[in-house]
């Protein structure tokens, strides 16, 4: 079934509003692996389901709810993908409002040395009470942006590709990003 089928049904994620419609500092993020799963799990836009892509090693998950900004498309051709700081893991599909805090800029090297942009952009789901006084990625503390790099180089290695972290930039930064990611979806 096309993905732009009128009598499927379902609400496509892809085509969702990337910010709020009531308040447009708000960014909508889509949920593609919760927090802790050992399960990568990404959304088809062919087919409009979510995908079990890989399972990760014993002992390793995913640090933080993990998705992306719907009517988007990052450098790497998917859409801008969101790592989310919530209270409790969401569920796969769930869309949350969230602000941003931040941005870890990156780039994605495949064996062929072909090099893909692969930023993520760092959120705060809006109704927490953990991550609330959170307003800008700094506040998270070095450490804390450390393993969070860690975890993205480690999941890259696993597929055969290296992650190499560019830069770490704030809220403006992040809003920038999301919002090329609208003109790059747009020219779809």
């Amino acid at each position: 079934m096309s993905r732009n089928h009128p009598r499927s049904g379902y609400a496509d994620p892809y085509r969702l509003r990337p910010f709020d419609k009531d308040d447009g500092d708000i960014i909508n993020a889509i949920i593609e692996t919760p927090k802790g799963s050992r399960n990568k799990y990404a959304y088809d836009p062919d087919d409009r389901i979510f995908l079990l892509r890989r399972v990760l090693p014993a002992g390793m998950g995913f640090p933080y709810d993990f998705g992306f900004v719907p009517s988007t498309k990052a450098g790497d051709g998917d859409p801008v993908d969101v790592l989310i700081l919530m209270d409790e893991p969401a569920f796969i599909g769930c869309l949350v409002k969230t602000r941003p805090i931040g941005i870890i800029e990156g780039e994605q090297i495949e064996e062929k040395k072909n090099v893909n942009r692969n930023d993520r952009i760092v959120v705060v789901e809006i109704g927490n009470h953990t991550w609330s006084k959170i307003q800008h990625i700094d506040d998270l503390g070095k450490k804390f942006i450390q393993e969070i790099e860690h975890f993205f180089v480690s999941y890259h290695e696993l597929q055969g590709k290296k992650y190499k972290i560019l830069d770490v930039k704030g809220p403006k930064a992040a809003y920038k990003a999301v919002n090329r990611g609208i003109k790059s979806a747009k020219k779809r």
